[in-house]
Protein backbone atom coordinates (compact mmCIF):
# COMPACT_ATOMS: atom_id res chain seq x y z
CA UNK A 1 0.00 0.00 0.00
CA UNK A 2 1.20 3.20 -0.75
CA UNK A 3 1.33 6.22 1.67
CA UNK A 4 2.94 9.84 0.82
CA UNK A 5 3.50 12.09 3.68
CA UNK A 6 4.09 15.71 2.70
CA UNK A 7 4.11 19.10 4.92
CA UNK A 8 3.20 22.67 4.69
CA UNK A 9 3.96 26.29 6.82
CA UNK A 10 2.33 29.45 7.02
CA UNK A 11 3.37 31.87 9.88
CA UNK A 12 3.09 29.81 12.88
CA UNK A 13 0.87 26.64 11.56
CA UNK A 14 2.25 23.53 10.96
CA UNK A 15 0.20 20.78 8.91
CA UNK A 16 0.95 17.38 8.25
CA UNK A 17 -0.29 15.27 4.79
CA UNK A 18 -0.76 11.68 4.96
CA UNK A 19 -1.96 10.47 1.16
CA UNK A 20 -3.15 6.83 0.89
CA UNK A 21 -4.95 4.83 -1.35
CA UNK A 22 -8.70 5.10 -1.00
CA UNK A 23 -12.22 6.05 -1.57
CA UNK A 24 -11.91 10.08 -1.88
CA UNK A 25 -12.43 10.89 1.71
CA UNK A 26 -10.49 14.37 2.51
CA UNK A 27 -10.64 15.20 6.49
CA UNK A 28 -8.29 18.08 8.61
CA UNK A 29 -7.84 17.34 11.90
CA UNK A 30 -10.26 14.14 11.47
CA UNK A 31 -13.60 16.52 10.49
CA UNK A 32 -14.06 16.20 6.66
CA UNK A 33 -13.19 19.36 4.57
CA UNK A 34 -16.84 19.77 3.83
CA UNK A 35 -17.92 21.00 6.97
CA UNK A 36 -14.82 23.33 8.23
CA UNK A 37 -16.53 26.90 8.46
CA UNK A 38 -15.75 29.65 7.05
CA UNK A 39 -16.12 29.01 3.51
CA UNK A 40 -13.79 31.14 2.84
CA UNK A 41 -11.00 29.20 4.58
CA UNK A 42 -12.90 25.95 3.39
CA UNK A 43 -12.12 27.39 -0.33
CA UNK A 44 -8.58 28.32 0.19
CA UNK A 45 -8.32 24.60 1.48
CA UNK A 46 -9.35 23.14 -1.24
CA UNK A 47 -7.61 25.41 -4.51
CA UNK A 48 -4.94 22.08 -5.16
CA UNK A 49 -7.98 19.79 -4.99
CA UNK A 50 -9.52 21.73 -8.37
CA UNK A 51 -5.77 20.98 -10.49
CA UNK A 52 -5.52 17.00 -9.35
CA UNK A 53 -9.71 15.87 -9.88
CA UNK A 54 -8.36 12.64 -11.79
CA UNK A 55 -6.89 11.50 -8.87
CA UNK A 56 -8.93 12.11 -6.27
CA UNK A 57 -11.60 9.30 -6.40
CA UNK A 58 -8.86 7.32 -5.51
CA UNK A 59 -6.90 8.78 -2.44
CA UNK A 60 -7.49 9.50 1.07
CA UNK A 61 -5.67 12.42 2.22
CA UNK A 62 -5.35 13.12 5.88
CA UNK A 63 -4.62 16.28 7.29
CA UNK A 64 -3.34 17.45 10.87
CA UNK A 65 -2.63 20.78 11.19
CA UNK A 66 -1.80 22.88 14.50
CA UNK A 67 -0.57 26.45 15.56
CA UNK A 68 -1.41 29.99 14.29
CA UNK A 69 -4.92 31.17 13.39
CA UNK A 70 -7.16 30.29 10.65
CA UNK A 71 -5.75 31.67 7.77
CA UNK A 72 -2.25 30.48 8.62
CA UNK A 73 -3.75 27.05 8.99
CA UNK A 74 -5.44 27.52 5.98
CA UNK A 75 -2.34 28.69 4.05
CA UNK A 76 -0.48 25.45 5.62
CA UNK A 77 -2.92 22.73 4.78
CA UNK A 78 -2.86 23.73 1.15
CA UNK A 79 0.71 23.67 0.58
CA UNK A 80 0.75 19.99 2.56
CA UNK A 81 -1.97 18.78 0.35
CA UNK A 82 -0.50 20.25 -2.67
CA UNK A 83 3.04 18.88 -1.97
CA UNK A 84 1.72 15.31 -1.05
CA UNK A 85 -0.38 15.14 -4.39
CA UNK A 86 2.63 16.22 -6.32
CA UNK A 87 4.41 13.56 -4.92
CA UNK A 88 1.64 10.93 -4.88
CA UNK A 89 1.90 11.10 -9.13
CA UNK A 90 4.94 12.09 -9.91
CA UNK A 91 3.43 14.71 -12.25
CA UNK A 92 5.86 17.33 -13.86
CA UNK A 93 2.47 18.81 -15.67
CA UNK A 94 0.37 18.98 -12.30
CA UNK A 95 3.32 20.59 -11.10
CA UNK A 96 4.07 23.42 -13.58
CA UNK A 97 0.08 24.19 -12.99
CA UNK A 98 0.38 24.43 -9.73
CA UNK A 99 3.50 26.59 -9.05
CA UNK A 100 2.08 28.74 -12.52
CA UNK A 101 -1.40 29.40 -10.21
CA UNK A 102 0.06 30.04 -6.81
CA UNK A 103 3.84 29.59 -5.79
CA UNK A 104 2.78 29.18 -2.52
CA UNK A 105 0.75 26.18 -2.92
CA UNK A 106 4.37 24.31 -3.27
CA UNK A 107 6.74 26.96 -1.79
CA UNK A 108 6.24 27.87 2.28
CA UNK A 109 5.51 31.21 2.81
CA UNK A 110 8.83 32.30 4.90
CA UNK A 111 7.10 35.38 6.02
CA UNK A 112 6.55 35.46 10.26
CA UNK A 113 6.39 37.78 12.88
CA UNK A 114 9.05 39.53 14.07
CA UNK A 115 10.26 38.63 17.33
CA UNK A 116 9.74 40.82 20.44
CA UNK A 117 12.86 42.76 21.76
CA UNK A 118 14.08 44.03 25.54
CA UNK A 119 13.72 47.65 25.71
CA UNK A 120 9.89 47.93 24.27
CA UNK A 121 6.59 46.48 24.41
CA UNK A 122 6.81 45.20 20.57
CA UNK A 123 9.79 43.94 17.79
CA UNK A 124 10.00 47.70 16.61
CA UNK A 125 8.25 49.87 19.66
CA UNK A 126 10.63 51.17 22.22
CA UNK A 127 9.72 52.86 25.52
CA UNK A 128 10.16 56.61 25.44
CA UNK A 129 12.48 58.68 27.58
CA UNK A 130 12.20 62.29 28.59
CA UNK A 131 15.23 63.86 30.83
CA UNK A 132 12.98 66.97 31.35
Amino acid sequence: MKIVNSSGKRKTAIARATISEGKGRIRVNRKPIEIIEPEFVRLKMTEPLEFAANVLPNVDIDVNVHGGGIFGQAGAVRTAIARGLVDWTNDTALRDALAQYDRSLLVNDTRYKLPKKFGGTGARKRRQKSYR
